[in-house]
């Protein structure tokens, strides 16, 4: 097959997809307005941020298959892919690690207060009864959306002795040891602290909003590294306002362009300017799967796909589930 290579990607999978028999092309820096005449021809793309909408698609008479570095799919036009018969898979086995163990992190970061410490060690001051944390043990902490992403944030919080709750609307028997399934009503009365690791679909756009947040029984600290917009930023900083959100960690912010390059600054100004100014807020730049064992498993794990789909067996689906 012809496949085309529409943003950047670790150099494994081109080699190992050309080893194969398969002809690569490197499009990432091709302008949108002559992807269409670039991509004419090719039965594949590779796709990790760029946006792939139905327009596009449909005047690709060739095309069979798109594989994604990463999990999340908002990007392609889905609902076309599968009245087109092309296949879309993803890689999120890829790039679990690096999120889970940010999730990991953003959390610690909250409790123990790490960010405002080192600004102010930096500064000279050494604040320590100010900066009092608080332990992770003993907490119970709910993980929503219990796919890759989940399940490995789940892994690492075994270490914590901490009691640990999963809600997923679309899965049934997914509890491993030192895990409880649970439904989401249960989660929002029992748990002190929140990871979201949902995709981005209607159904979670703004999932966690005022009256989510009005459903937990006790104060928390909410962790997303999954996508800005599955949390509403105005009701968030309310929350925390109000004491009923500890703290947040965000890996991500419904601000986010499509393609993921940076913020769209112009977008919504007060809730932005309240958000990167609370001081009850921990925000990298959507680094959670940006590792270096990453970027190479991804590719490790769309090869496979893509060789498998290729071979005419079925490679794992990108994931289906369209819900918390």
């Amino acid at each position: 097959m012809r496949i085309g290579f529409v943003d950047s990607a670790h150099p494994l999978l081109a080699e190992q997809l050309v080893a194969a028999g398969h002809e690569c092309t490197a499009l990432h820096q091709v302008d949108d307005a002559h992807l269409v005449d670039a991509l004419a021809g090719h039965q594949g793309i590779v796709v990790r941020s760029r946006q792939l909408s139905a327009d596009l698609l449909r005047q690709l008479g060739d095309l069979k298959f798109i594989g994604r570095l990463g999990s999340g799919l908002e990007n392609i036009d889905r609902d076309y892919c599968k009245k087109a018969g092309i296949a879309v898979f993803n890689s999120p086995e890829g790039n679990r690690d690096g999120v889970a163990e940010t999730a990991v992190m953003l959390l610690l970061m909250l409790l123990k207060h790490a960010v405002r410490g080192n600004e102010q060690a930096h500064t000279g001051l050494w604040l320590r009864e100010e900066n009092r944390g608080t332990d992770l043990e003993g907490k119970t902490v709910g993980i929503i959306g219990f796919g890759h992403m989940g399940s490995a944030f789940a892994q690492r919080l075994h270490g914590f002795d901490v009691r640990v709750m999963a809600h997923d609307k679309y899965l049934k028997n997914y509890a491993t040891a030192g895990v409880e399934e649970c439904a989401l009503e249960q989660l929002q009365e029992e748990c002190d602290a929140i990871s979201l690791h949902l995709p981005l679909t209607k159904e979670t756009t703004h999932f966690v909003d005022a009256a989510f947040i009005a459903r937990m029984r006790k104060p928390f600290w909410l962790i997303n590294t999954a996508r800005g917009g599955v949390v509403h930023t105005a009701s968030l900083l309310d929350g925390l306002d109000s004491g009923k959100v500890i703290g947040a960690g965000l890996d991500v912010l419904e601000f986010e362009r499509p393609d993921l390059s940076g913020l769209d600054l112009g977008r919504e100004p007060h809730t932005m300017k309240r958000l990167l100014g609370h001081e009850h807020v921990v925000i990298t730049p959507h680094i959670a799967g940006v590792t270096h064992e990453g970027k190479r498993k991804m590719a490790e794990v769309l090869v496979r796909k893509i060789l498998a789909f290729a071979a005419g067996s079925a490679p794992e689906a990108a994931t289906g589930r369209t819900g918390p």
